[in-house]
């Protein structure tokens, strides 16, 4: 099964995520099929590649609770419904 979900980078308790596409049995920051984003929760910043979320999520993958969150706040289930 395919997850849409978090990878941590950046330094010691400075913290950013990108947003992936990986395997559910790939550890977490290990190789991702495809990069679909970025995400700091230390100024909220968001980009997302909307149209690859979408065919991802048309295709079946299943987002972690922050994911679907985050996506949710950008409004890509709205975007995914009139597709």
């Amino acid at each position: 099964m395919i997850k849409l979900r978090l990878k941590r980078f950046g330094k010691k308790f400075e913290a950013s995520y990108r947003i992936v596409a990986m395997k559910n049995d790939t550890r977490r920051d290990g190789r991702p099929l495809e990069e679909l984003g970025f995400y700091n929760p230390r100024t909220d910043q968001v980009e997302l590649n909307v149209p690859a979320v979408i065919k991802r999520l048309q295709e079946g993958a299943q987002p972690t609770r922050t994911v679907r969150s985050i996506l949710e706040k950008a409004k890509v289930y709205e975007q995914l419904k009139t597709t």
